[in-house]
């Protein structure tokens, strides 16, 4: 997969590209039956594939005071498409106050026409885009048919086995998890919900007091984490091995008055000893064991710690 950053010219194939545009948050199965659709199609055609997105969710810029939490870092997003194996171009363009206000009609020529060369555009049916959302579908068909692309218009992907009628979507994964159910989150993203950060120096109380050194990662504040609790899953650090891990997502209680700590991400990495500050680690949350629990005192807590590690053993195992 070819990744072009902002590219000022045409990319890929010259022969041309069946394209799709979104911010593809999360990567979940929804976005890859709709990747896979536009293989299809593309395979058919004697096209390639190109996806564009941006280097940032486009509220973030539009509507900061209410962007979503996001459930994948560039990075992770790239990794995620690239696995696919679909797509032969990922286009990632900045999004910035000029991206913003720029029109729809010059959206199009610049990325879809001049860019991709492209030949069959598959978006969603409610797909908005350009200055005040002034680009739609009816839009994209009107300009296709003078620029030498069609338009595919396509439903949200209904949610497999699921008899409400749900259909996969980045925010229905962000509220299930901000609901702590990190299972059915998963379910819907194919892998267990990941968050990304560094290993940061805390105030070292879980090894010299409790008995549980524990790694806390600082991720960046756009991240979407869980509902605050107790949860079974897995570390990585730079070493790329995967380690089993007992999360604690909170303010902790026992300590802290209620509000006087901000929200930490610590791990206990199991059957683990060595030094993990510093490194870039990823953080995975496979169940939700219990809530975070003020203790009356510290050796309660710690009772309830070793608890909380032959549960994270049995969900893990």
């Amino acid at each position: 997969m070819e990744v072009a950053l902002d590219p000022g010219g045409p990319v890929g194939d010259e022969v041309g590209h069946v394209v799709t545009i979104g911010a593809y948050d999360g990567v979940h199965l929804g976005h890859r039956e709709v990747l896979q659709r536009l293989r299809t199609r593309a395979d058919a055609l004697g096209l390639a594939t190109a996806l564009v997105t941006f280097d940032r969710h486009p509220a973030e810029v539009v509507r900061p005071e209410s962007a979503p939490r996001l459930l994948t870092t560039l990075d992770q997003r790239v990794e995620l498409l690239e696995a696919t194996g679909l797509l032969d171009v990922l286009c990632v363009l900045t999004f910035d106050e000029s991206r913003r206000h720029e029109t729809a009609d010059d959206f199009v020529h610049e990325v879809l026409v001049d860019c991709l060369r492209a030949r069959l555009v598959v978006v969603g049916a409610d797909f908005h885009f350009g200055y005040q959302r002034q680009g739609n579908v009816p839009f994209l068909r009107a300009v296709g048919e003078e620029a030498g692309f069609e338009v595919e218009a396509v439903e949200l992907v209904p949610v497999a086995g699921d008899d409400s009628g749900a259909a996969y979507s980045s925010t229905l994964i962000r509220g299930l998890l901000m609901a702590g159910d990190v299972e059915r989150a998963a379910r819907l993203l194919g892998r267990p919900h990941e968050v990304r950060g560094r290993v940061v120096t805390g105030d070292r109380r879980g090894g010299a007091e409790l008995g549980f050194p524990t790694a806390n990662v600082t991720v960046p504040a756009n991240t979407c984490l869980p509902a605050e609790g107790v949860y079974a899953g897995w570390f990585e650090g730079s070493d790329g091995v995967s380690r089993g891990a007992a999360i604690n997502l909170g303010r902790r209680p026992t300590f802290y008055p209620e509000g006087a700590s901000p929200v930490l991400l610590e791990a206990f990495v199991l059957d683990f000893s060595g030094d993990l500050y510093g490194q870039e680690a990823k953080v995975r949350f496979v169940r939700r064991l219990r809530d975070e629990l003020r203790f009356d005192s510290v050796d309660a807590l710690v009772e309830q710690m070793h608890r909380d590690v032959e549960e994270t053993r049995r969900a893990l195992a």
